[in-house]
């Protein structure tokens, strides 16, 4: 156990701390998705790369002078850079913004507009109607920039406030936001004039995924996924360093694996990127194919150190859920979770492919009120590297006892201490 808590501190240190942006499209990513190929190919992996274009994006920061005072706004992910100066415009729901003239001018969103975040254009896992309507809008409305709002008491899956209310590469009107505490002056002042400077920039570049794999590719394959990329500005422990260190603990321990499933360990590059072009990769290589996976794991959110790992299971087989259960009540630290579908899995069950999900117990429960992912709190401090090499017993122990002429590793249960936060 110790020497694999050792392993899980280095993946950790290389991932996190080493590198210091895993950002799709940036080097750090690039470098982080080597290192993951490097270390599977030393555990005797083959290794097959599904490549993709991508931008990297870079602000120094942006400034809205406005009555006299320079007031401190964030460039929204992904966003042109702009220097406009204009009167604003102001609207708080589709019926204004259907209605407002924001042609030439700078346009401010607020209220029921500036509650959550807007889908992508191309995000096509999830894409309500009214996000589609809302984006058509703004894109219609010939606006020189878009100030965002953000409502305090809005719904935003990452821990951050303020959040960004645009975050998609496709949508090339300049915008930057900010708290709406920090924007009475705008609304005091609706027809005054106010200059927008935002330095960001987009960089073309290029990303992969990496999959290793062992087995006879005519026979059904297991999928354990993890997405490798991290929000700009926040380390990824949790989200999801601790995943990737997870495939790589379990590639370690299936080192031998001489089973009749397939193994298929993927280091998905996207899943924080507004475009997933990681995931979409994986979708247009497996066209056709996604009936020959007999289950996906995806892990991403293990390893704080409090609470348990949650398990949860999508349309399982009997055996499979049998088999789950099993394992479950075998190691301490384990649990039967609640059903959550932010995260890689829902590409697989779209496919119709049954799935575990597989995360922190405390993360799930707290989804809408944490603080920690996508924001800098999200650091290896926060990780307990036992809770890391428990999950990567219970996958491999799972799998051998999926397979029926296959007797099981020896896995002992934990300890507590061995546990403990």
């Amino acid at each position: 156990m110790e020497k694999l808590n050792k392993t899980v501190e280095t993946h950790l240190q290389e991932l996190c701390v080493n590198i210091t942006n895993r950002c799709v499209g940036s080097q750090g990513n690039i470098l982080a998705v080597k290192y993951f190929e490097s270390q599977l190919q030393k555990l005797g992996w083959p290794t097959k790369r599904q490549e993709f274009e991508a931008f990297d994006w870079h602000t120094e920061g942006a400034t809205l002078e406005a009555a006299g005072q320079a007031i401190e706004v964030m460039p929204s992910p992904y966003s042109l850079g702009c220097d406009v100066y204009g009167s604003i415009a102001i609207a708080s729901t589709l019926e204004e913004l259907e209605s407002i003239n924001a042609k030439g001018r700078i346009l401010v969103i607020r209220g029921s507009l500036a509650k959550e975040q807007l889908m992508p254009k191309g995000f096509v896992f999830y894409n309500p109607d009214h996000h589609k309507k809302t984006v058509s809008l703004l894109e219609d409305s010939d606006a020189k920039a878009i100030i965002c709002l953000v409502s305090k008491s809005g719904f935003h899956e990452g821990g951050e406030y303020p959040f960004p209310i645009i975050e998609d590469g496709d949508f090339n009107i300049p915008s930057v936001f900010m708290p709406e505490e920090d924007g009475e002056e705008l609304m005091n002042n609706p027809g005054q004039k106010v200059r927008l400077i935002s330095k960001a920039k987009r960089t073309p570049s290029r990303g992969f995924n990496v999959i290793g794999t062992k087995g006879d590719e005519a026979n059904k394959r297991i999928v354990i996924t993890a997405h490798i990329d991290s929000k700009k500005g926040s380390p990824g422990a949790i989200d999801n360093a601790t995943g990737i260190t997870t495939l790589l603990l379990i590639a370690q321990l299936l080192e031998a694996y001489e089973g009749e499933y397939v193994i298929e360990i993927v280091a998905l590059n996207g899943e924080d990127y507004y475009s997933v072009p990681g995931q979409m990769a994986y979708i247009e290589h497996n066209r056709g194919r996604f009936g020959a996976i007999a289950l996906n794991i995806n892990i991403d959110g293990a390893g704080i150190n409090t609470g348990k790992t949650s398990l949860t299971g999508f349309n399982l087989p009997p055996a499979f859920e049998k088999v789950t259960k099993e394992v479950v009540h075998s190691f301490q630290g384990l649990t039967e979770g609640k059903p959550w579908v932010q995260g890689d899995h829902s590409i697989f069950l779209q496919f119709g492919v049954p799935a575990i999900a597989i995360s922190s117990e405390w993360l799930i429960d707290n989804l809408e009120s944490q603080d920690i992912t996508h924001t800098p709190k999200d650091n290896i401090e926060i990780v307990d590297p036992g809770r890391l090499v428990e999950l990567a017993k219970a996958t491999s122990l799972f799998i051998h006892k999926l397979e029926p002429n296959t007797p099981p590793p020896r896995s002992p249960r934990p300890s507590p201490s061995s546990l403990a936060p």
